[in-house]
């Protein structure tokens, strides 16, 4: 059995609250995985052309709030 499958098996047996506390973890954690890996992605330079191309459209008045 994998760590995966071990994983899953152990979860399923978590109490409802156990849950919650799991899934508010995860949800933490891969936030601040994704946070990290826009971080580097701009500081390598890798979203320089879609900023760019963001830039250029809300010039040309093709942007709108949100």
């Amino acid at each position: 059995m994998t760590k995966l499958q071990l994983l899953k098996e152990e979860i399923k047996k978590l109490a409802p609250e156990e849950l919650a506390q799991l899934r508010n973890w995860f949800l933490e954690l891969d936030a601040q995985q994704w946070d990290r890996e826009i971080e580097q992605d701009a500081a390598s330079g890798k979203l320089d052309k879609v900023f760019e191309k963001s830039l250029t459209d809300h010039r040309a008045g093709k942007s709108r709030e949100i």
